[in-house]
């Protein structure tokens, strides 16, 4: 019989037209993720860190949508730059490497 074939009809049925607004989607979503990396990359963070941080400005903007998303991730993204370009890179590995508040008298024993 026909419905014991492997490639019988299973009843979903995909028109090219339903998935264009995925493919839309998810080319807005490759920018954000690039925007982010590099946002990750300037800031000697992880990604995961980057878009934490886009994701929780957004939120505080009220705003959760994509495009509100790459605005925040560009705003931060060019904040960084323009902090980056203020100090040395020296400085910068000087401020990685301070001591937080809560750990500045942590010692490690031999």
């Amino acid at each position: 019989s026909a419905s014991s074939h492997p490639t019988a009809d299973t009843g979903f049925h995909f028109r090219t037209k339903d998935l264009l607004p995925t493919a839309m989607a998810a080319i807005q979503e490759r920018d954000y993720l690039r925007l982010c990396a590099e946002l990750a990359s300037l800031l000697s963070i992880s990604q995961a860190s980057a878009r934490r941080r886009v994701d929780q400005q957004a939120a505080k903007d009220g705003a959760r949508d994509l495009e509100t998303r790459k605005a925040v991730a560009t705003s931060l993204l060019d904040a960084a730059k323009a902090e980056q370009s203020q100090g040395s890179a020296g400085s910068n590995l000087d401020t990685l490497l301070e001591a937080e508040p809560m750990d500045q008298h942590f010692m490690l024993e031999d």
